[in-house]
C-alpha cells in the first residue's frame, strides 16, 4: 500500500504548494533536503527535489567561479594602479 502511495500522480495544487514552500529562503532548502532523502516521500517529488538540489549546487559553483575570477581581476587591477 505504501508503494502505491509513493508512486501516485501529484495533482497541480500539491505541486503549487511544493514549489511555493521550496522558494522560501531557509525553510525551502531544508524541505528540499527532507523531500530528496526521506523514505516516505512521493517518488516524483523526491526526484524533483534531487534535481533542484543539483541545480542549486551547479549554480553555486558557477557563482563562486565568477566571484573568484572577477574578484581576482579586480584585485590585480587595484594592485597595478
Amino acid at each position: 500500500m505504501e508503494l502505491v502511495e509513493n508512486n501516485r500522480t501529484i495533482d497541480p495544487q500539491e505541486w503549487a504548494l511544493t514549489i511555493f514552500i521550496s522558494t522560501l529562503p531557509l525553510v525551502g532548502f531544508i524541505m528540499l533536503l527532507i523531500w530528496a532523502f526521506s523514505g516516505d516521500t512521493n517518488i516524483h517529488k523526491k526526484n524533483w527535489a534531487k534535481g533542484t538540489l543539483i541545480i542549486y549546487v551547479i549554480t553555486l559553483v558557477i557563482v563562486f567561479a565568477f566571484l573568484f575570477f572577477f574578484g581576482g581581476l579586480a584585485i590585480m587591477a587595484n594592485l597595478m594602479d
